[in-house]
């Protein structure tokens, strides 16, 4: 199972999300994150890809949960998610190849162009609630189409 960062950015009643623009994901608004590279630790390659998809420096991140993900049209696309939320960073965010940050007040968080699951987890890290799940889709998510949760099991830790 291959293991991926995700890192939401909070501040101010806020929440920090990028239109993904290019390979998985394309289409969707999400968090900044992606692959752990060799030799790296989870929390440095969450520190990394927010560097690099969103210009900015966490100055600090607390784990919130894992996630993993499996996709009844391809077992073999299975993908173990750690996510975490930085309230405290250093720069402006940027457009990157990758990603065009915006920012979006809580209650406006445009979840019908997310992943399906995001609803169902991120009301728990916005509470600082710490948790683990598992989801199993049909297929990945586009931007033309909102992936199906065939099951799926999410709970709160602590």
């Amino acid at each position: 199972m291959k293991q991926y960062t995700l890192c939401m950015v909070c501040k101010d009643g806020k929440i920090l999300l990028g239109m993904k623009k290019i390979r998985f994901g394309a289409g969707l608004w999400n968090g900044f994150g992606g692959g752990v590279e060799e030799g790296e630790s989870i929390q440095d390659a969450a520190y990394r890809e927010l560097q690099e998809e969103a210009g900015i420096v966490a100055l600090n991140m607390q784990k919130m949960g894992v996630v993993r993900f499996s996709f009844e049209e391809d077992a073999t696309l299975q993908l173990e998610v750690h996510i975490f939320k930085t309230t405290d960073f250093t720069g402006e965010p940027v457009e990157s190849d990758e990603m065009k940050p915006q920012w979006f007040t809580l209650s406006d968080i445009p979840y019908k162009q997310m992943w399906t699951d995001d609803e169902l987890w991120m009301p728990l890290l916005l509470e600082d609630k710490q948790f683990e799940g598992t989801f199993h889709f049909d297929r990945p998510s586009t931007a033309e189409y909102s992936a199906k949760i065939l099951r799926h099991d999410l709970k709160e830790l602590g």
